[in-house]
C-alpha cells in the first residue's frame, strides 16, 4: 500500500508528511516528504495548551479550536504530497496528531509539576489532539489514528512507537546498533546482535533547550547549536539534573515533554550560553546513562537534534560507538517519523502489533490504532464512524 504518514512532534515545529510504500513488514519504496510549519499563533496556542492540558477535558473549547486548525494544516501537507507524487495513488493515511499530554500508568515519571504548580501529576492517560473525521473528509482518504491509547490502556508506556519501523529499515545491518531520535523528547531503538528489539525514552531531547533559547533570545530554537557552543557546561547543575530517579530505571520507560521543566530551576542563574551548553550536555548524558543490555557499536541519529552540532558533539564525546546522522544509511532523517506512521497505519489495518513488551512494556505484542472513513475508501466501502 502507499501510505502517507503524518507527524507533529513535541518540539511543536509543525507537520511532517511522507509517503511510504509498505506491507507493514517490509518497506519497498519511499515517496516525497514535506514539512509544513505551524504558524506562530498556532504554535503559541499549543505551548499554552501543553501547560493547561492536565486540567482540561476533550470537550474544552480551546482544544476543539486548536485541533481544527492543526488538522487543516495536516490536510494541506497531504495535498502537497499528492501533488508531488501524482503517479503514486494514496491508499491510507497515518495521522498521529499532536501530543499535549502523555502520562502512562507505569511511567517512572509521567508529568512533572513546574515551579508554578500548574502542571500537576496525572497518570494513565495519553492525549493526542486532531480531528480524524475532518481530515478524512478533507482528503477523501481513510485515516488511521489514535495509535497510543490501546497500549497505555493495556499497561504499556505508549511510547516510543517507531522501533518496529527502525527495525524494518535496519534489516541486514549487523547489531547491536541504535537509532536515536531527538525530538522534543529523545528516544532510542536498540536492535541487538540477535535481532531483539528494545526501546525507551532516554530523557530530554530538544524541548528544554528550545524553551530556554526562546526565553533568553526570543528565537524558537538554538539554530546551528550556536548558543550552546558559545557556553560552558555547568557541572554541578548537570549533576543535579541527572539525579532524577528516571535515569536509574530500566527500559522500557517514557516521558512527557514537560517532565523535566521543574529542573530548569537548577540552571536559572546561569547565562543564556552556559544554560544552553548545560542542557545540550543533559540530553547527551541522559542517553549515555540509559541502562542497555548491549552497547551499540553505532548510533544513528534522527530528529531535529541531529541538526545541532553542539548536541551531536556532546553525543560523540559521551557514547562509546560511532555517532552519525541517519543519512549515513541513506535515510531521510527529516521524514523518518512521518514515514513511521504510514508504516504503522498499514500494520494497524492488517491487525499487526504496533508495540512489543521490549518497546513499551506492554504485556504482549499489541495492535492499535483506529480507522476513520468519511467517504469511499480504496476497498469500496463507506463508513462514517470509528472502527476499532
Amino acid at each position: 500500500m502507499n501510505a502517507i504518514g503524518l507527524m507533529s512532534g513535541t518540539s511543536l515545529d509543525g507537520v511532517d508528511a511522507a509517503l511510504v510504500r509498505t506491507n507493514g513488514i517490509c518497506v519497498s519504496g519511499h515517496g516525497p516528504a514535506v514539512t509544513v510549519p505551524y504558524p506562530p499563533d498556532l504554535r503559541g496556542r499549543l505551548r499554552v495548551l501543553l501547560d493547561d492540558a492536565p486540567h482540561l477535558t476533550p470537550q474544552a473549547g480551546q482544544v476543539h479550536e486548536i485541533a481544527r486548525d492543526l488538522t487543516d494544516i495536516h490536510a494541506q501537507a497531504i495535498r502537497l504530497i499528492r501533488q508531488s507524487a501524482p503517479d503514486m495513488p494514496v491508499d491510507l493515511v497515518g495521522f498521529h496528531g499532536q501530543t499535549i499530554l502523555h502520562a502512562p500508568v507505569s511511567a517512572t515519571l509521567s508529568t512533572g509539576a513546574d515551579t508554578t504548580g500548574r502542571h500537576a501529576p496525572q497518570r494513565g492517560r495519553t492525549w493526542q489532539i486532531g480531528d480524524a473525521a475532518r481530515l478524512s473528509a478533507a482528503t477523501d482518504l481513510p485515516v488511521i489514528h489514535d495509535f497510543r491509547s490501546a497500549d497505555v490502556q493495556a499497561g504499556g508506556q505508549g511510547a516510543p512507537l517507531a522501533p518496529l519501523y527502525h527495525a524494518a529499515l535496519l534489516q541486514g545491518l549487523p547489531g547491536p546498533v541504535a537509532v536515536l531520535n531527538i525530538g522534543g523528547v529523545a528516544n532510542l531503538t536498540l536492535v541487538g546482535a540477535t535481532g531483539t528489539i528494545l526501546a525507551c525514552d532516554t530523557g530530554p531531547g530538544n524541548a528544554l533547550l528550545d524553551d530556554w533559547t526562546h526565553q533568553h533570545t526570543g528565537q524558537p530554537y538554538d539554530r546551528d547549536g550556536a548558543l550552546a557552543a558559545s557556553g560552558t557546561v555547568h557541572d554541578p547543575s548537570l549533576a543535579a539534573l541527572m539525579a532524577h530517579p528516571f535515569f536509574d530505571a530500566a527500559p522500557p520507560k517514557s516521558l512527557d515533554r514537560l517532565s523535566f521543566h521543574a529542573g530548569l530551576e537548577q540552571i536559572a542563574r546561569l547565562s543564556a550560553a552556559d544554560g544552553a551548553a548545560t542542557l545540550a550536555a543533559f540530553t547527551a548524558e541522559a542517553v549515555a546513562r540509559t541502562p542497555l543490555p548491549e552497547q551499540p557499536v553505532a548510533w544513528y541519529v534522527c530528529g531535529g537534534g541531529r541538526h545541532n552540532p553542539a548536541l551531536m558533539a556532546a553525543l560523540a564525546a559521551r557514547l562509546a560507538g560511532s555517532v552519525s546522522p541517519v543519512e549515513a544509511l541513506g535515510w531521510n532523517g527529516d521524514a523518518l517519523e512521518a514515514e513511521c506512521f504510514g508504516f504503522l497505519a498499514v500494520r494497524s489495518l492488517r491487525g499487526l502489533p504496533l508495540s512489543l513488551p521490549g518497546t513499551t512494556g506492554v504485556p504482549v505484542p499489541l495492535p492499535g490504532g483506529r480507522l476513520t472513513c468519511m467517504g469511499i475508501t480504496p476497498w469500496g466501502t463507506r463508513d462514517g464512524g470509528h472502527i476499532l
